[in-house]
C-alpha cells in the first residue's frame, strides 16, 4: 500500500471519469477533479489556511504558465496549415502523381493509402484531416478498380494515423510543452519511427498479395516514362513544402513556431498554385482552426492545473516511490503503461490521453531511466493505436462516414495493422536509437 496518496489517487480516477461519462467538456472535467482533489486535501491544511484562497490562487498561475508558452504558439499556425491543404486540392495531385510509381510494386495501388498519408501527413499534423483528406480520394478509386475492399480501409485506418508521428505533429507540439521537451527535437525524433511504420505497412501490403492474388486487380496499368515525369509537376509542390517546414528546424534555420509560419505561407501558395485558393476556402480555414486551437488550449489549461495539484498532493512522488518499490525492470514498467494506454484508448481521444495522464506518468518514466524525448515518441505512438481502438477511435469513424460500411467491418481490416504498430512499438523500445539518431545529428 502506498497510503493517502493511492487512496486519493483512486478517487480522483474515479472522480474524473465520472465527470468525463457525464459529457462534461474534458477542460471542465480536468479543473473540477482538480478541486475535488484540494478540497479532500483540506483535512490536513493547518488552521487558519483558506483552501479557497489556495485553489484560486493555484488555478490562476497554472492557468496563464499553461498557456504562457511561445512554443505553444505553432499549435494553430501549423492547424491553420493543414485546414488549407484539407480544402485544397492536395490530395487529388498526391493521387495522380503517386499512381504511376506504385503500378509494378506488389499490392500495385494499394500503396497508395500508405504513400499519400505520409505524404500529406508531413504537412497537416493531424491524424483525422489525414485519414479524412486522403481516404476521400483512394477509397472510391481502389473500390472503382477492383482491390479488396478490407485491405484498402485497413491500409488507410493505419496510415492514417502517422499524422501524428511524422511531424509536424500537433500531439508533439503539445506533448512538448506539458513535458518541456524540445518541439524541434520531437519533431525530428518521429522522423524515423514514421518512416519505419509505414515501410512495415508497405511490406505486410506486399506480402499479403503476393499469397492472395485476388486483393489486386488482374487488369495491369500501364505507365510509360513520360507519365512518372509528368507526375512530378504533381508531386514537387507537395515535397517542396514539406522540405521548407521540416528543412528549416533540421537545418536550425527556423524553431518550430517560424517554420509553421512558413507553412502556412507555404500553404497558401499550393492553394494558389492548384487554382483552389479563395476568400471562402481561407475564411473557412482561419475558422476551423481558430475553433479547434481554443479547444485543444482549453484542455491544455485545465491540465495543467491538474498537474499542478498532482504535484501539490505529492501523488506523483508517492506513486514513483511505490512503483520503484516494486522493483520492475524498465521494460516491464513500459509494458504495464503500455497497456494502460491502450485500454484509455479505448474510451478517450489522443489529446485526452495525453493531457490526463502524463503528470503523473512523466515522472514515473524518467525515475525509470527513460529520455523524456524518447517517451514523447512511445506516447505519440500509444495516441495513434488509440485511433482505431473501438469504441471511440476517431479513425474509424471517419472512415465509416467516407466509406458506409460497418464498424465492425472496419475494426476487423484495421485489425493487422494494429498488431503491426505494436510490433514497431517494440521494435522503438528495444532500441531506441531509432528514436535518437536523427536527434543527435541536430544542428543546435
Amino acid at each position: 500500500m502506498i497510503g493517502d496518496p493511492l487512496i486519493l489517487t483512486i478517487v480522483l480516477m474515479v472522480v474524473m471519469f465520472t465527470f468525463l461519462l457525464s459529457s462534461i467538456w474534458i477542460a471542465i472535467s480536468l479543473m473540477l477533479t482538480g478541486i475535488t482533489g484540494m478540497l479532500i486535501y483540506k483535512v490536513s491544511l493547518p488552521p487558519g489556511i483558506n483552501i479557497f484562497d489556495k485553489i484560486g490562487d493555484l488555478l490562476s498561475s497554472s492557468l496563464y504558465n499553461s498557456l504562457n508558452s511561445w512554443s505553444l504558439a505553432a499549435l494553430p499556425l501549423f492547424i491553420l496549415m493543414g485546414e488549407i491543404l484539407y480544402r485544397s486540392s492536395i490530395s487529388d495531385k498526391l493521387l495522380t502523381g503517386l499512381m504511376p510509381w506504385l503500378g509494378r510494386i506488389p499490392g500495385k495501388l494499394l500503396h497508395i493509402n500508405v504513400a499519400a498519408c505520409s505524404l500529406f501527413a508531413a504537412v497537416s499534423g493531424s491524424s483525422a484531416a489525414t485519414t479524412a483528406t486522403v481516404g476521400k480520394i483512394t477509397l472510391n478509386e481502389l473500390k472503382k478498380r477492383g482491390y479488396k475492399k478490407s485491405l484498402a480501409i485497413g491500409s488507410l485506418a493505419g496510415s492514417g494515423t502517422l499524422g501524428f508521428l511524422i511531424p509536424p505533429s500537433l500531439i508533439m507540439i503539445i506533448y512538448g510543452v506539458l513535458a518541456n521537451v524540445s518541439i524541434g527535437k520531437l519533431f525530428i525524433a518521429g522522423i524515423l519511427p514514421g518512416l519505419l511504420l509505414a515501410s512495415v505497412y508497405s511490406g505486410y501490403i506486399m506480402v499479403v498479395s503476393i499469397l492472395d492474388k485476388s486483393v489486386v486487380p488482374k487488369t495491369q496499368e500501364n505507365f510509360t516514362w513520360k507519365d512518372k515525369v509528368h507526375s512530378f509537376r504533381d508531386l514537387i509542390p507537395t515535397f517542396l513544402l514539406i522540405a521548407l517546414v521540416l528543412g528549416s528546424i533540421y537545418g536550425g534555420f527556423a524553431t518550430p513556431t517560424e517554420a509553421a509560419a512558413l507553412g502556412v505561407t507555404g500553404a497558401i501558395i499550393l492553394a494558389i498554385y492548384f487554382k483552389t485558393f479563395g476568400l471562402k476556402l481561407f475564411k473557412e480555414s482561419l475558422f476551423n482552426a481558430v475553433k479547434t486551437t481554443v479547444m485543444i488550449s482549453f484542455i491544455i489549461a485545465g491540465a495543467g492545473f491538474l498537474s499542478q495539484v498532482v504535484g501539490f498532493l505529492g501523488i506523483a512522488r508517492a506513486i514513483s516511490e511505490y512503483i520503484a518499490s516494486l522493483h520492475l525492470s524498465p521494460y516491464h514498467l513500459i509494458i504495464v503503461v503500455g497497456i494502460m494506454y491502450i485500454i484509455l484508448g479505448m474510451i478517450l481521444d489522443g489529446i485526452s490521453i495525453v493531457v490526463m495522464t502524463l503528470p503523473i506518468v512523466l515522472p514515473i518514466i524518467m525515475a525509470a531511466g527513460f529520455s523524456p524525448l524518447w517517451f514523447g515518441i512511445f506516447l505519440v505512438f500509444m495516441v495513434e493505436l488509440s485511433q482505431v481502438t473501438p469504441p471511440v477511435g476517431f479513425s474509424l469513424f471517419v472512415i465509416q462516414a467516407i466509406s458506409g460500411e460497418d464498424i465492425g467491418y472496419i475494426v476487423k481490416a484495421t485489425f493487422p495493422f494494429f498488431l503491426i504498430m505494436l510490433a514497431v512499438v517494440a521494435a522503438v523500445t528495444i532500441f531506441p536509437e531509432i528514436a535518437y539518431y536523427l536527434p543527435s545529428k541536430m544542428i543546435g
